[in-house]
């Protein structure tokens, strides 16, 4: 019994001190919630992108970055992210497990360092391309990563 607490506790404690990198996002199941920016942004990219594609995941967090810079939004990565029902649901606490990874936490990297998808201009929203909705306010500017982006008029 007490080798496994142990090795439990030093496993937590590991995890605990490193929860900023994305690779210690399996502890979801613990109840591990993602606060660091950096983190808060690769998992909008990695749950609304096309995991496979580059150019959805620039696309998404360029979309971040818009609302982060607006004031209708709140005012920190982690803030627009965990924003009830903007992004999908658990983006915050859900497992991040397949290959793409580090993919995302490279493309996450770009955006922080200031890096936008030139297609996305100043769109706040997006949706799963394919879907129509028939709302007249919708401009639409980019389909990328399995996504419509979009500006309101």
């Amino acid at each position: 019994m007490w080798p496994k607490l142990v090795s439990l506790t030093a496993t937590m404690i590991a995890a605990s001190a490193l929860s900023g990198c994305s690779m210690f996002s399996m502890f979801g199941s613990w109840g591990y919630t993602a606060t660091n920016p950096r983190e808060c942004l690769m998992r909008a990219m990695y749950f609304e992108s096309n995991r496979s594609s580059a150019e959805g995941m620039l696309a998404v967090g360029t979309v971040v970055m818009n609302r982060l810079n607006s004031p209708q939004y709140p005012k920190t990565i982690c803030g627009v992210v965990g924003q009830k029902n903007q992004f999908a649901e658990g983006v915050l606490n859900r497992p991040m497990s397949d290959a793409s990874v580090a993919l995302v936490a490279e493309m996450a990297d770009r955006v922080m360092a200031g890096e936008r998808h030139p297609g996305v201009g100043n769109a706040q929203f997006f949706h799963t391309a394919g879907l129509t909705f028939p709302y007249n306010n919708m401009h639409y500017v980019l389909v990328a990563g399995g996504n419509a982006f979009y500006e309101k008029y």
